[in-house]
């Protein structure tokens, strides 16, 4: 099992795909052109991927291009036959927020995502309980299903990280059995 991230840059690609001068993802055709760029590069990743979405370089992120390189991407791969893909989102600005946030929640979807000051966050529609199980695993580490028993003893526990793996905001090793939240799987991975 190999879940080494994969990086991709979308100023790059903004650049490669759309010759641009600046990184503003600003139409539905760039959008796609984005996300089919994204998909091209993982498509040599295999059957499980951990890919680094980084806005960094993006200036500006309208609501089509949020839709078409975040939203739709997420959801081609929570598809049950696709490959087992995980992203999080890098560099996410104060001024992408929003457009990002609106996007999940019509789609019902929630990504992982890391500011541009580093700060990671859950975006999309997410319940509080399962915020606060993923937060736990983010600040503690990777955590077997016992080690969240002794913090949350509610019965509904089980359904909340199964919630969790299936939305593939968090990643449980088949070996270990250990929950990992993305972010660490990036800062040390498998």
């Amino acid at each position: 099992m190999d879940l080494t991230p994969l990086t991709i840059d979308v100023g790059v690609l903004v650049s490669k795909t759309v010759t641009s001068l600046h990184s503003h993802l600003v139409t539905r055709p760039t959008g796609r052109a984005v996300r089919l760029a994204i998909e091209a590069q993982m498509a040599s990743t295999g059957v499980q991927s951990l890919s680094i979405i980084d806005l960094s370089d993006v200036t500006i992120l309208d609501f089509s291009c949020a839709d078409e390189v975040i939203a739709k991407l997420l959801q081609g791969y929570l598809e049950p036959e696709s490959p087992e893909a995980f992203f999080m989102f890098r560099g996410v600005r104060e001024s992408h927020r929003d457009q990002i946030q609106v996007v999940l929640e019509r789609q019902a979807l929630v990504a992982v995502a890391e500011t541009d000051t580093g700060v990671r966050e859950l975006l999309g529609v997410i319940e509080a309980y399962d915020t606060r199980v993923w937060q736990l695993l983010e600040t503690e580490g990777p955590l077997v299903r016992e080690d969240f028993a002794r913090v949350f003893p509610e019965p509904i526990l089980d359904d909340v990280l199964d919630r969790l793996r299936k939305r593939r905001i968090v990643f449980q090793n088949p070996i270990s059995g250990r929950y990992h939240a993305l972010s660490q799987l990036v800062d040390d991975p498998l």
